[in-house]
């Protein structure tokens, strides 16, 4: 199995095809979840529960925006990782990092699920950069 575009066909180890298949299973789902929760948080105010003593106070709606949105690139990648076109490792490395700081910021609403998604697109990362680099060598 290879990974990239079609006129650079190289050989990469079934550990590295394994990772690059779990991070476009992680990002299609942390999409997918995030969408939901952004059309949760759009259509009725009160889904979550804003702490008074946050420093970076954002709206319900706002919150909801930016899930949704990213939630959508996400998903969009995931599946370009599965459809192993080269622009989505790189695109899917940029996502995650985004994905995680927003996560990171969304910590007071919903910490349990913050922390999952921070330490998943961390390992999505790794993933997709471990099989860059073997890809190279």
């Amino acid at each position: 199995m290879t990974y990239g575009d079609m006129d650079e066909r190289q050989d990469v180890s079934s550990g590295a095809v394994g990772g690059i298949a779990f991070a476009a299973s992680m990002l299609v789902m942390i999409g997918a979840f995030s969408m939901v929760a952004g059309l949760a948080a759009i259509l009725d105010d009160d889904y979550l529960v804003v702490s008074r003593r946050y420093a970076f106070d954002l709206d319900t709606v706002a919150w909801g925006w930016i899930h949704l949105v990213l939630g959508f690139a996400v998903v969009a990648v995931g599946i370009g990782l599965f459809m192993n076109k080269a622009w989505a490792g790189v695109v899917a490395i940029v996502l995650a990092g985004l994905i995680a700081l927003d996560y990171f910021f969304f910590i007071p609403y919903q910490p349990a699920w913050s922390l999952v998604v921070i330490a998943l697109s961390v390992w999505v990362i790794w993933a997709v950069t471990q099989a860059r680099a073997e890809r190279r060598t």
